[in-house]
């Protein structure tokens, strides 16, 4: 089992250091102000005092402070989450928004390096960290992710899927197409995707011959595509 915990321990350290502080001192009641008493941080702070070990509050409290520009209550609140739930894809992309935000470019570049090798050994985890860069409007990050995911399962028809999606939603009609083609052409059988082909005005068929392609990963990548 010692094998297994050294990397928890080294990833605790980096998150520690990215922090520049203690990540599991608590956020105290007292220390809030009354403004924020009285907006919705309110419920995320007593769900923080019931259950401090709760990434997806703290995750979500750092949202609220990115959206107030509030970079460094952020970071800590990021950095809690992902002491506590080291693969929170969400909280990892969002740090690293934060740290751009925050005029940080040297730090922002070795969290998004040490995230996307963290990921590096699955293509599931290495999708939903390209989703969640894409999420924060990191596209080259989100690009870099997919095409991470794309090379440890190249015959994955979702994979393909999912970036051709990313493609139409940046109105690249060719790269759409080239991937959203290859999709179609490992899995006939996906009517979405005939769609947007149709939508670009191209004419699909059933390809003569499948090729072998990743059956159960598709269906892990869909079973846990996030919102």
């Amino acid at each position: 089992m010692a094998h297994l915990r050294k990397p928890v321990v080294l990833l605790t350290v980096f998150v520690m250091a990215l922090s520049g502080c203690q990540w599991w001192s608590k956020t105290k009641t007292n220390d809030i102000s009354a403004d924020e008493l009285g907006s919705e941080k309110s419920t995320l702070f007593a769900k923080i005092d019931k259950k401090y070990e709760n990434p997806k509050a703290h995750y979500e409290l750092g949202k609220l402070y990115y959206n107030d520009g509030l970079w460094d209550k952020a970071e800590w609140e990021f950095n809690i989450a992902l002491g506590f739930d080291p693969v929170h894809r969400r909280a990892q992309a969002a740090l690293v928004k934060t740290l751009v935000a925050a005029d940080k470019p040297e730090r922002s570049s070795m969290a998004a390096e040490f995230y996307m090798n963290q990921a590096s050994t699955s293509a599931t985890s290495s999708l939903l960290l390209g989703k969640a860069f894409q999420r924060e409007l990191l596209d080259d990050y989100a690009v870099a992710c997919y095409q991470q995911a794309l090379g440890l399962a190249p015959n994955s028809a979702a994979l393909h899927k999912q970036i051709g999606y990313y493609y139409l939603s940046k109105r690249d009609r060719v790269r759409a197409e080239e991937y959203l083609r290859r999709s179609f052409q490992l899995d006939p059988y996906q009517s979405e995707v005939a769609g947007e082909l149709g939508r670009l005005g191209i004419v699909v068929q059933i390809p003569r011959k499948i090729e072998k392609n990743t059956k159960k990963l598709d269906k892990l990548i869909n079973e846990s595509r996030e919102e």
